[in-house]
């Protein structure tokens, strides 16, 4: 597994509090599978908290399955992680509001920018 993933997973603590805002609660379940072995990730999330591990805490309450590769385009922001389950690329079964919020995780594609940020840009300059 690359080192973009375990820097993903080590990250999710300290940014939770400004993901996880609302009162959702619960584990997912990653899958990284690889040719025909998997790799496990439990992420358990509450309002403003999230903790990764590869050890089960509780039985999780969705599972997302997706391949290393791809897994690794999502935490760099070179691919979405929705657009992949349309694709079925990935699978998602379970309680589908996990990761529709663990989707937030995930950085924007590189050279992304707020909206708002370049229309105060677009006003600043005809101001």
């Amino acid at each position: 597994m690359g080192e973009a993933i375990e820097q993903f997973f080590a990250s999710l603590p300290a940014r939770a509090p400004a993901v996880l805002r609302g009162p959702t609660s619960g584990t997912l379940q990653i899958d990284l599978t690889e040719g025909n072995r998997s790799e496990h990730w439990y992420v358990e999330m509450a309002p403003g908290t999230a903790r990764a591990s590869r050890a089960p805490q509780r039985p999780a309450d969705a599972t997302f399955t997706i391949s290393v590769k791809l897994f690794e385009e999502l935490v760099t922001g070179r691919a979405a992680g929705m657009a992949a389950v349309l694709r079925n690329e990935a699978t998602f079964s379970g309680n589908v509001l996990l990761f529709l919020v663990f989707r937030r995780f995930f950085p924007d594609p590189p050279g992304t920018r707020d909206p708002r940020e370049t229309a105060r840009e677009h006003v600043g300059r005809l101001g």
